[in-house]
C-alpha cells in the first residue's frame, strides 16, 4: 500500500519566467538574483539544462555552455503568488498534508487512495489541474512510496514530467542506482562524512546495519534512515524554530565595508520585523560575513561575531548590539553578509526584564501595524534609511515569505 505522494514542479521559477513570459517558452532560460556575469544561477529551464547548465552554475559559464542563454532577474512576487495558486488548485483534488518547499507539497493517502491504480489516477489527477488551472509551462513530477522520504526520492527519479512509484516489495533493492546525493539530506559535507567510513555507493550504505548507518550517520537520523529505505515509517518530531535571520549577496559595486553596513542594517530591520510577526524573542544575534577571494582558492574565507543579550525583538536593540560586532574588521573585502537571532523564547513565555523600556513594544507594534496596513517600509528606523531599499527580501526554498514580505 503507497501511502504518501509527493510533487515537485520542474525548474520552478524558470517555469513561472516562461508562464508569465510567452516569449521565453521553448528558450533556454537562467533566473538570476542581479543580471552580473559573477552570480550563480538559482534555477534554470529545460532548455538550459540540456546544454548542462544547473541551479548553482556561475553566470558567466552558464553563457560560455549556453549560447543565446536569456538571463531573467528573479520576480519573487510571481513565484509566491502561482505557489499560491497551484496550492489552490491541487487542494481542489488532494488535500495537502504539508507545504516542503516554494516548489515541493507532499500528500498523504487515505483508504482506497492507497491502491496504486488509484494513486496513480490521483498523481494525474493533479498534474492536469495544474496544466489547465495554473499553467500549461508549470509541469511537475510525482513520486508515490510507502513514506514521504521514499516519495521525495521517487519524485526526483524521473524529471521533468515524470510520475515514479516505489513499492515496499522492492526495497531497498531499486535504490541501489541512486547515488549518495540523490537521498535527501546528503550533501558535501554528509558525503564526505559517507566516503571518510567507506562509503561510496548505495549498495554500500544499504548493506549497513541498523546499527552501523547510525554511527556513520553521526546521529538518530541514520537509524530512522535506515527504516526509510526499508519502506517503513517512523514517528515524525515536531520541529521547532532556532534561528531567525536573513543573508544577502553582496551586489559587486556594495562589496566594500561601508555599504555593507548599511545593509547589515537593513537586514536587523527585515529580521526583527520577521521576528515579532513570528511571536519571538531572541536573546543571542549573530552576524556572518563571508569574505571575497578568488575562486580558485574558495574563497577568501569568514568573519563572524556573536553576542548574549536581555531576550527583546526591539530593532533599537539588535541595531546597537551590531554595533559592538560590527568591529576589527578584516582589510578583505566582504562578500556576503547576514544575520541571525537566536536562543528564541516563544512571546508568551517571554520574561520582561526590569531593564526593558515599555514603550519600545509599543513603537515597535505601531510601525508593524501602520506598514501591515500601509505597505513593507512605509516607516522605519531610521538606522536603516541608507539602505531601505537595498537587500529585497529572495525566496529561500525552504521558506515562502508572505507577499507583504516581497
Amino acid at each position: 500500500m503507497h501511502k504518501w505522494l509527493f510533487l515537485d514542479l520542474n525548474g520552478y521559477f524558470a517555469s513561472v519566467e516562461q508562464q508569465v513570459n510567452p516569449e521565453l517558452r521553448g528558450k533556454p532560460v537562467a533566473v538570476v538574483p542581479m543580471i552580473a556575469d559573477n552570480t550563480s544561477c538559482i534555477a534554470v529551464s529545460y532548455e538550459a539544462k540540456a546544454f548542462g547548465v544547473k541551479g548553482g552554475t556561475r553566470v558567466a559559464d552558464a553563457k560560455a555552455m549556453c549560447p543565446g542563454l536569456i538571463l531573467r532577474e528573479a520576480d519573487h512576487h510571481h513565484y509566491i503568488d502561482y505557489h499560491e495558486r497551484i496550492i489552490e488548485a491541487v487542494d481542489s483534488v488532494l488535500p495537502v498534508d504539508r507545504v516542503c518547499s516554494i516548489d515541493e507539497m507532499a500528500f498523504r493517502l487515505m483508504g482506497t487512495q492507497r491502491e496504486e491504480a488509484n494513486a496513480i489516477k490521483l498523481a494525474h489527477a493533479l498534474k492536469k489541474v495544474i496544466l489547465t488551472q495554473v499553467g500549461s509551462q508549470l509541469k511537475c513530477s510525482i513520486g508515490i512510496a510507502p513514506n514521504r522520504y521514499l516519495a521525495k526520492i521517487a519524485c526526483d527519479m524521473q524529471k521533468p514530467d515524470g510520475l515514479i512509484i516505489l513499492n515496499k516489495e522492492e526495497l531497498p533493492g531499486r535504490l541501489v542506482g541512486l547515488k549518495l546525493r540523490d537521498l535527501p539530506g546528503v550533501g558535501h559535507n554528509m558525503e564526505s562524512r559517507l566516503h571518510r567510513y567507506g562509503i561510496f555507493t548505495m549498495e554500500q550504505l544499504i548493506a549497513l546495519s541498523e546499527h552501523e548507518l547510525r554511527q556513520v550517520w553521526g546521529s538518530i537520523n541514520g537509524k530512522e534512515l535506515w527504516h526509510w529505505l526499508r519502506g517503513e515509517e517512523t514517528d515524525e518530531k515536531p520541529t521547532q524554530r532556532t534561528v531567525v535571520g536573513h543573508s544577502h549577496v553582496l551586489p559587486p559595486e556594495s562589496r566594500n565595508w561601508v555599504d555593507a553596513e548599511k545593509i547589515m542594517k537593513k537586514l536587523i530591520h527585515k529580521a526583527a520585523v520577521r521576528l515579532r510577526k513570528e511571536s519571538f524573542y531572541a536573546a543571542r544575534i549573530s552576524i556572518h560575513v563571508k569574505l571575497l577571494g578568488s575562486r580558485d582558492s574558495g574563497g577568501g574565507g569568514y568573519f563572524e561575531n556573536s553576542l548574549k543579550l536581555i531576550e527583546t525583538q526591539d530593532t533599537r536593540e539588535f541595531v546597537g548590539a551590531f554595533r559592538e560586532l560590527w568591529k576589527n574588521l578584516p582589510e578583505t573585502p566582504p562578500l556576503r553578509v547576514g544575520v541571525d537571532f537566536s536562543d528564541l523564547i516563544e512571546a508568551e513565555h517571554h520574561t520582561p526584564s526590569l531593564f526593558e523600556d515599555p514603550k519600545a513594544a509599543t513603537v515597535t507594534a505601531l510601525l508593524d501595524n501602520i506598514n501591515k496596513k500601509f505597505g513593507r517600509d512605509k516607516i522605519y528606523f531610521g538606522a536603516v534609511h541608507e539602505a531601505i531599499d537595498a537587500a529585497p527580501t529572495r525566496i529561500a526554498f525552504s521558506r515562502i515569505p508572505s507577499k507583504d514580505e516581497v
